[in-house]
C-alpha cells in the first residue's frame, strides 16, 4: 500500500513540473513580442535616454509595438544609441518620431513613435531622423520650486521702502 502512495505522489509532481513548464514556456514566448528574431531593428540616437531600460515597451497609440534591444554610447557623439525591435507587421513611415516618455512620477520610461506622413517605411535597420530625449522631471520642478534670476533683474522685493515705484533697480 506504501508503494501505491509513493506512485501517486510522484505522478502529482509530474503533473506539477508539467504545469511548470507549460507556463514557462508561454510567459516566455508572451514576453517576447517584438524581441530579437520577431521582429525588426531600426535606431534612434537621443541626447538623454532618462529611465529608458532594456526591454522597455515602444508604443504607438498607446498600443505596444516593440521593446528596446539595448542601449549604448556613441563614442564619437556622446548620444545614446537605442536599439528597438519592431512587431514585423508594423510599418513606420521614414518621417516618423520617435520620443521617451515617461511612465509616471516614479520611474520608468518608454519609447513612443508618432507616425509620420511619408508614402516610404523606415526599411529593417534605418534610423528614425526625428527624435526627442528624456525629460528630466525633477529638473522641471526644481526650477519651478527655486527659479534662477540671472536675467539682470532685481527682485520685486528689493525696492527702497521710502523710494517709488519707477525708481531704477540698484546694480551690484
Amino acid at each position: 500500500m506504501a508503494e501505491r502512495g509513493a506512485w501517486a505522489e510522484t505522478g502529482v509532481g509530474a503533473v506539477v513540473l508539467a504545469a511548470a513548464a507549460g507556463f514557462l514556456i508561454y510567459a516566455l514566448s508572451a514576453g517576447a513580442i517584438g524581441r530579437h528574431g520577431g521582429g525588426y531593428e531600426l535606431k534612434a540616437r537621443f541626447g538623454q535616454v532618462g529611465g529608458l531600460a532594456d526591454g522597455a515597451d515602444v508604443r504607438l497609440a498607446g498600443v505596444k509595438i516593440g521593446t528596446v534591444s539595448s542601449i549604448s554610447l556613441d563614442p564619437k557623439t556622446f548620444l545614446a544609441k537605442v536599439d528597438l525591435s519592431i512587431d514585423p507587421s508594423i510599418k513606420l513611415p521614414v518621417d516618423s518620431t520617435a520620443k521617451i516618455t515617461s511612465d509616471g512620477l516614479l520611474g520608468g520610461a518608454h519609447v513612443a513613435i508618432a507616425p509620420g506622413g511619408a508614402a516610404d517605411n523606415l526599411k529593417p535597420g534605418g534610423e528614425f531622423q526625428n527624435v526627442q530625449g528624456a525629460v528630466d522631471l525633477f529638473g522641471l520642478i526644481g526650477q519651478m520650486i527655486r527659479p534662477q534670476s540671472g536675467q539682470g533683474e532685481a527682485p520685486a522685493s528689493s525696492a527702497p521702502a521710502g523710494g517709488s515705484a519707477s525708481a531704477p533697480a540698484a546694480s551690484y
